[in-house]
């Protein structure tokens, strides 16, 4: 199943550019809000599996939004790919990865212009998200994979300059500039997968490969991190979980590279879809 924010509507994605608006065709058992439905995701599943839909309409993917655009809590995770931790010139973590926030403004959907920010370097970071579907809190890691409504694509959008400044790191500031949280285009639930631990993702810049990996090398997999994020906190309902990123970031180049006004980035995650952004410069 795949759900999308289509123009702030939620939908059930039925084709390839096809959806059922969700509200209308549940009758108004489920609300239009695409936020709302993780806080009945159970109940939302049930009946989804069930619904005799209507013939879906035709949208673009310009008009999608975030699949969860108002998430209580976004949790991402640092070092994860032993690869990236390398370029990085950090040791790999051991008993939890460094952990930080994308302050929610930052969140946008799948195909967007960005500013850049005046006077930084902004670099990519093509991830897997995982939304939480049903509150997780001292959960075990063989009952993670029961508490995730489904993945998405994100790009955790960094500017560095800011994000390492001072005396001590700025990682959510550097990261939480408007634009700088895409994801999308929609929510993949884990069912529709062969193996959802198992994915690749990867990024281009105007057609160059400059990230492709895959899921399987997570130094902590998913539900790894649900299980020991939530040995500390609550996981809620439409949470996000950015996973972390392979190696290929313009921190780790010789020489370090960053995006420009003008480039476009393509994000993709294997069995979901993709992520485009164009840059502009201009941002104060």
């Amino acid at each position: 199943m795949r759900i999308a924010n289509l123009s702030g509507r939620l939908v059930l994605v039925t084709g390839e550019n096809t959806a059922v608006d969700v509200e209308r065709a549940s009758g108004g058992v489920f609300s239009a809000d695409p936020q709302a439905v993780y806080g009945r995701w159970r109940e939302f599943r049930a009946w989804a599996s069930g619904a005799a839909l209507p013939e879906g309409e035709v949208f673009a993917a310009a008009d999608l939004g975030a699949p969860a655009p108002a998430p209580r809590q976004v949790l991402a995770v640092g070092l994860n790919y032993r690869d990236h931790a390398a370029e990085s010139g950090f040791a790999v973590p051991e008993g939890l990865p460094p952990v930080f926030t994308k302050f929610v403004t930052s969140l946008t959907g799948p195909v967007t212009t960005v500013a850049l920010p005046a006077g930084g370097n902004t670099d990519w970071e093509v991830e897997l998200v995982a939304v939480i579907g049903t509150e997780a809190y001292r959960v075990t890691e063989e009952a993670a994979w029961s508490h995730v409504a489904g993945l998405t694509v994100g790009q955790d959008l960094s500017e560095r300059v800011g994000q390492l400044a001072g005396p001590a790191p700025q990682f959510s500031l550097g990261k939480s500039h408007p634009g700088f949280a895409p994801t999308g285009p929609w929510l993949v639930t884990p069912d529709e997968f062969d193996d959802p631990d198992d994915l690749e993702l990867g990024c281009a810049i105007n057609g160059e490969e400059v990230q492709k990996g895959r899921t399987r090398d997570l130094v902590f997999s998913l539900p790894v991190l649900i299980s020991r994020l939530s040995a500390v906190l609550p996981l809620l309902p439409g949470d996000l979980l950015f996973t972390g990123t392979p190696a290929g970031v313009g921190l780790g180049r010789t020489p370090q590279r960053w995006l420009a006004p003008g480039d476009e980035l393509v994000s993709y995650v294997g069995g979901i879809g993709e992520l485009r952004q164009t840059f502009t410069g201009g941002a104060r």
